[in-house]
This record gives structure tokens, sequence and C-alpha cells, in this order.
């Protein structure tokens, strides 16, 4: 029998990097599902109000992946006042072919953090002007200094600029991400000034009700709203997208639960029934992105149990690589 690989965060770090592969094999993810093969079942969701937490469990089978994942992701938003991070969990890979166990990845969280980054690079690539030089980021947390270096990767942003409720949080983030990144970053005390002349505007907060409003929204923007991934959460005005002449979500079925649309078709603004083209398609050109310079575009990423399996089997790849790189 062979040996199952148990990979701890530091060497996943070490292996797995936010960068242009992990961003590839993030949109290959996307490309298979809007194709025929993929079984991703509904997030299990378990919504703990008692101690402001979360955990959610997603898996998907994609044919051509050598194995599938099962991740378990716990949030629990009192964890910063506790010196702790708010996410964590672990990825399971099983062979595709067998079934049987091949890596266990104990990665507290760091492979969804990837991920997640890596799809609003896909989605900005996919949606965002080619000549997209300025971001503005609404949150202050790890995922808002990763979106931000994730469109760095595939726009050439000179400037952002990143708001957050706790003004000194925002602060913080800004001065970091202007270390890391080598371009100017700044804290803003308002949203509506973030997001005024911004080409991308990217939402990174569990709020429960919007931090973006519609009548904020200017032509030629790109909006990625990725904070909203359980069905008390929404980030975005409903008007948002009705401003907006593309909403495209990750999976329709789930953005229709604990998405943007959810909050959108609740307040009357989008029909039940209307049917929208997912990421995966724009991806595979079978739907376009924006039609021109001046339309406004609006990726929904609620997250998916097919971004998991194709993080993590480009983790335990990675690993092997770095261990023999013959």
């Amino acid at each position: 029998m062979s040996e199952i690989a148990v990979l701890d965060e530091a060497t996943l770090r070490a292996a797995v990097p936010l960068d242009l592969a992990a961003v590839a094999c993030i949109e290959r993810a996307f490309a298979a599902l809007a194709g025929e093969g993929v079984v991703m079942p509904p997030v299990l969701s378990m919504h703990l109000p008692q101690v402001n937490g979360e955990v959610d469990i997603k898996t998907a089978f994609l044919p051509g992946f050598s194995g599938f994942a099962v991740k378990v992701s716990p949030g629990f938003f009192d964890n910063p006042s506790r010196g702790l991070p708010s996410t964590s969990g672990l990825m399971v890979l099983f062979s595709a072919e067998t079934g049987r166990v091949q890596a266990v990845l104990l990665d507290n969280g760091y492979l969804t953090d990837v991920r997640t980054a890596a799809a609003g690079a896909v989605a900005a690539r996919a949606l965002a002007r080619e000549d997209a030089t300025s971001a503005a980021i609404l949150g202050a947390g790890t995922q808002a200094r990763m979106q931000l270096e994730a469109l760095c990767l595939v726009r050439p942003i000179d400037r952002a600029v990143i708001w957050a409720r706790d003004p000194a949080k925002a602060e913080r983030a800004a001065a970091g991400c202007a270390a890391r990144l080598g371009i100017p970053v700044t804290a803003a005390t308002d949203a509506r000034d973030a997001v005024s002349g911004a080409d991308i505007v990217v939402t990174t907060t569990p709020a429960t009700s919007p931090i973006l409003r519609g009548d904020w929204l200017q032509p030629g923007q790109h909006v990625t709203a990725m904070g909203s991934d359980q069905p008390g959460k929404s980030e975005l005005d409903p008007a948002c997208l009705q401003r907006a002449q593309m909403y495209v979500p990750d999976r329709q079925s789930q953005a229709t639960k604990m998405g943007e649309l959810r909050a959108a078709i609740d307040a009357g603004v989008v029909a039940p029934d209307h049917v929208f083209a997912e990421l995966g398609e724009v991806v595979r050109g079978a739907a376009p992105g924006r039609f021109g310079p001046d339309d406004i575009t609006i990726a929904d990423l609620t997250g998916t149990g097919v971004q998991d399996t194709a993080i993590a089997t480009h983790a335990l790849a990675a690993v092997a690589k770095k261990e023999d790189p013959s």
C-alpha cells in the first residue's frame, strides 16, 4: 500500500505560492466546471451564530484531474481578538482512480486563501479591462491583501487603496501591501472615496449588509465580490446588479443560495429563473466577458469545490517537485 502524504502548513506555504501557476490551476478548474463530467455536490454549511462562526465542507470530482479533495473550512470571526486567524481547516486528497487517500493537507486554511485569491485573478482576467491600473479593496484581512497581490499578476496595477471599517487595520494592510508589491497603496476612511476612480473593486469581508452601493459604480469598472459565501452574508447593494452590464457567478446554483445573487433575487432586482453565464463559460470562450470598455462587470465568487480539488492536486505535485526537482 502506498504511503499517505501528510503535509503541514509550512511545507505547503513553501511549495505553493500565489503565482501564475496557481492562477492557471484554478482557471483550468473553472473551465472544467463549464464542461461535462464534473460532480460537485452542494456545499455542506453549518452556521454557528452563538460563536460567530461557520464551517463549510466542499468537494468536487473533475475529469482529467488525478485526485479529488474534500475540504473542511471553519471560519470563527472572533478569533482575531484572541490573537488567532479567523479561518483554518484542512483538505484530504483522494485518488480519482481508486478512491484511496493520497494526502492529508494540514494547510490551516492557506490553500483556501490561495485558491480564493487565484479565483479573483481568473475573474479579473476574464472580465476587467486589460488596461486596468487601479484597484480598491474593501476589507483589510488576509484575503484583502492576497486579492490585491493576485490582481497584480494579471493586470498592470500601479496603485491601490484599501478601506476597512477599522481605519487602523486599513492603514496596516496598506503599508504591508505597499512594501510587498512595490506600488503606492493608501488607506481610505470612506468606502465611496475608495471606489471612486478605481478600475477594479474587490470586496473581501464577511459583511451581512451592503458595503458597496450601486450608485457608486462608474462606467468601465469591474467588481469581484468574494465575501458572500453564506446565506446571511451580502456585500453588494442589489442595485449593483442592476447597474452592471454583465453579472457572472462562479456557480449560479450556489450564488442563488449564498452569493450576491441571493440578495438581488430577494430584493426583486433579478428574476429567480434568470440564467447567467458562469465564470467557467467565460474562461472557455463559450460566453463573452465584457462587451466594451465602459461596461460595468461583476463576478460573484462563492467558492467552489472544483477550486479545492484543483489546488489540492496542484499542491501535492508542487511538494513532490520541490522534494525531487529532477
